[in-house]
């Protein structure tokens, strides 16, 4: 925090004090004018005068007053104004008296409304420099008493704008926490009827297809051994009902997916030191996998050596599941330059490939591959192959760096 921090802090939780050492000031300045003439000998020149002891009275009470400025802004405007007005009448010379009119009339301009300031600001201009000009030792048209109208007028603006500005600082703070309150309280409003919402579904599907599973798991049982054809049409009713709670069942837990919720690690993260035996699980399941590896022997970073493993265990499942039989995968790492490429290859017929899956949304492994690629500030693209086929291709840069929560996406 600066001085002018800490300064200001201090001064809004003692504001007597503060009011205190202005008043003091107010109260030097108008000692120190008393004793200077600026009329001279010559008209332009500075003189010194010995000031009445009536107008150092009078300065001191006005400079009293202004210690309650806060607490009582218009019964100190009415005893300064008294005072100035004393001062104007009396006094030859004049001392400014008067400036501690002009800063309790800027107190009122600050702490009551526009109406109010103007109508108070009118009635001092108008005593005082009436009272300047008809009562006065000096002619009516002289300078000070056109500056007692000119500083009272000028108080009353400069404290009419204070009020304005912190009231649109006011009204906008409030606006922003009302606005902040109500985005608030309308997440947690969608957030409980989400829940509902969730627990109506996962019921329906439990209670409905569970059961059914339930009952047909049990006619298999009793007819198996007298009716085994019964039987086995009971089990596809079971498979069936299985199969759909499945499917319902992954809708729902999607819409929980989409939220963004980070899933913990329950092992330890692989990386592409392991390729080779998940390129082996794949071909033990009958998955034909080529590797063809071009790094030069990098050393990754974590996150990214964890993001190039799980594109290519998420597209060689996509081959697995959807190329068909007869497919075969290719699978590349190369270093380029700041970047290491990740390309996954397939020559899958695609009848129910995995370009139907992207396209139709269904299954959130591409959407998976995306946000790890993209969190580290990579990119990835995916597609059908001229030809048949389909291929995913990532770029991760070997030195990364987080991403900022204003970055896009």
């Amino acid at each position: 925090m600066s001085v002018l921090d800490r300064a200001r802090c201090q001064a809004t939780a003692h504001p007597c004090a503060l009011d205190a050492v202005l008043a003091a000031a107010v109260l030097v300045c108008m000692v120190a004018g008393s004793f200077v003439d600026p009329h001279g000998g010559h008209g332009v020149s500075w003189g010194i005068r010995t000031p009445d002891p009536l107008s150092l009275i009078l300065m001191a009470v006005g400079a009293a007053a202004l210690v309650h400025r806060r607490r009582a802004p218009m019964l100190v405007l009415a005893v300064t104004a008294t005072a100035s007005l004393i001062e104007s009448v009396t006094s030859d010379p004049r001392a400014p008296v008067a400036m501690c009119a002009v800063v309790a009339l800027f107190t009122v301009a600050v702490t009551t409304d526009r109406s109010t300031t103007w109508r108070v600001a009118l009635l001092t201009m108008t005593v005082l420099t009436g009272a300047a000009m008809l009562g006065g030792p000096l002619p009516w048209y002289a300078q000070e008493n056109l500056g007692i109208f000119a500083w009272t007028g000028m108080a009353a603006a400069a404290g009419d704008a204070v009020r304005s500005r912190k009231e649109f600082v006011h009204a906008i703070r409030e606006r922003a926490e009302r606005a902040e309150r109500t985005r608030e309280e309308e997440a947690r409003r969608r957030v409980a009827e989400e829940r509902l919402r969730i627990a109506r579904d996962l019921h329906d599907v439990v209670a409905h297809h569970i059961a059914l599973v339930n009952v047909q798991a049990g006619v298999a049982a009793h007819v198996m051994d007298k009716r085994p054809d019964q039987a086995k049409e009971a089990l596809a009713h079971v498979r069936e009902a299985s199969r759909s709670a499945l499917n319902e069942l992954r809708a729902t837990v999607g819409l929980l997916r989409q939220s963004g919720d980070p899933e913990a690690p329950t092992e330890p993260a692989p990386g592409l030191d392991r390729l080779e035996e998940l390129a082996g699980t794949f071909r033990s399941a009958g998955l034909q996998v080529l590797v063809a590896r071009a790094d030069n022997g990098t050393t990754l970073p974590a996150a990214v050596d964890l993001a190039a493993y799980r594109v290519i265990q998420e597209a060689l499942t996509n081959v697995q599941k959807h190329a068909g039989i007869e497919a075969k995968a290719e699978v590349s790492v190369v270093r380029v330059g700041p970047n290491v490429e990740v390309t996954v290859l397939d020559n899958g017929s695609g009848e129910s490939g995995e370009e139907e899956a992207a396209d139709s949304g269904g299954g959130h492994g591409l959407l998976g591959m995306r946000e790890r690629v993209t969190a580290l500030r990579g990119t990835l693209t995916t597609g059908p192959r001229y030809g048949g086929g389909f291929r995913v291709h990532a770029i991760l840069p070997v030195k990364t760096r987080p991403r900022a929560s204003g970055d896009p996406v």
